[in-house]
């Protein structure tokens, strides 16, 4: 029997999952989900996550059922925090009567006693592992210390074997939907650019972990020069960058920054040939839809955040790339095979 049904004395029917963080955090956490749901078939799940994140689980309705807005807490960069807006959250949620909270948001300094005001009837998650146990909720057993050097997919994974919960496999999954998929098509017919005959270049993500505008030019104008033709993804607060590869670059690019949302760009990649990204969301992204991709770390573990598929996908750390020639040379390999 799993723990959480041996802790509340019957099988949940109700589960509220916090995780309130970026895309690739979210997309990193789905073979846990999809354990959770193959344990739990007629639960309602929920997630309570950031605005962005509606969208996110309304593409996965095999596992989630319900997204909750996060109005913030003390702490949190990610979401301004409105004392109450939080007040009427922590009510309405208490007023619900959740058989289990699960806190997979991280290791648990900031929001472990946040969850505990949730009152549901069982409370699981992680707790610094650097700290006594006793000063977290971890006496029941339900809660596990943070792993510290783990890949984020086995570590949520892991955190459902650590409940009794069988893991269902660490792929990572994502299907843009057959809408989205026609609106991309349509859009390639109209700039004239053959699904499967080109490349998609990803220069933005966070600030300090992006490899330079102008070395994804030089790879954008090599990969051009075979023939295929460049696209670049990001969102509108990303066209600067999109602005700086264009103006380094030889051969036409096309931009669509700001002009897709998570399905559409879902779809673009799962028509690309090829996605050469910084290490941000856009990389788990194809990792989900099965796209090849190159992987540029300036500052994150690739043994943490990297793909667990290094035939399809390829991790090259930016103190390693000799200019872009090792980047161009993993994409070549990547497009011939």
């Amino acid at each position: 029997m799993d723990k959480l049904t041996s802790a509340l004395g019957y099988t949940p029917k109700k589960i509220a999952i916090f995780r309130a963080i970026k895309l690739g955090d979210l997309l990193c956490v789905i073979p846990a989900f999809r354990a959770l749901r193959a344990a739990f078939p007629e639960a309602h799940i929920a997630l309570i996550s950031l605005p962005w994140a509606a969208e996110f689980v309304a593409g996965y309705p095999q596992y989630l059922d319900e997204f909750i807005l996060f109005p913030g807490w003390p702490g949190l960069p990610e979401q301004p925090v409105d004392p109450v807006r939080t007040v009427d959250f922590l009510q309405q949620m208490q007023a619900r009567q959740w058989d289990v909270m699960l806190q997979m948001q991280g290791n648990g300094t900031l929001v472990n006693a946040m969850v505990s005001l949730i009152n549901a009837n069982v409370t699981a998650g992680y707790y610094p592992a650097d700290v006594p146990s006793e000063a977290w909720a971890a006496h029941s057993g339900l809660f596990q210390p943070y792993p510290i050097n783990s890949h984020e997919v086995h570590r949520h994974v892991g955190f459902m074997t650590f409940l009794g919960i069988p893991s269902q496999g660490y792929a990572l999954e994502f299907e843009p939907g057959d809408a989205a998929k026609k609106q991309v098509l349509t859009l390639l017919t109209d700039v004239q650019v053959t699904p499967g005959q080109y490349v998609c270049l990803h220069p933005g993500g966070i600030s300090g972990r992006r490899w330079p505008a102008h070395r994804f030019a030089e790879v954008g104008d090599a990969l051009a020069q075979k023939g295929y033709t460049i696209i670049l993804t990001g969102t509108t607060a990303e066209s600067p960058i999109h602005d700086d590869v264009r103006e380094h670059m030889t051969h036409p690019v096309l931009s669509l920054a700001g002009q897709t949302n998570l399905n559409t760009l879902g779809a673009v990649l799962h028509f690309s040939a090829l996605l050469v990204s910084n290490d941000t969301g856009v990389a788990h992204l194809a990792t989900a839809c099965h796209t090849p991709s190159v992987i540029l770390f300036t500052s994150a573990s690739p043994a943490e955040w990297g793909p667990l598929d290094t035939s399809r996908h390829r991790i090259i750390r930016e103190e390693d790339a000799q200019g872009p020639q090792s980047v161009i040379a993993e994409a070549l390999t990547l497009l011939t095979n």
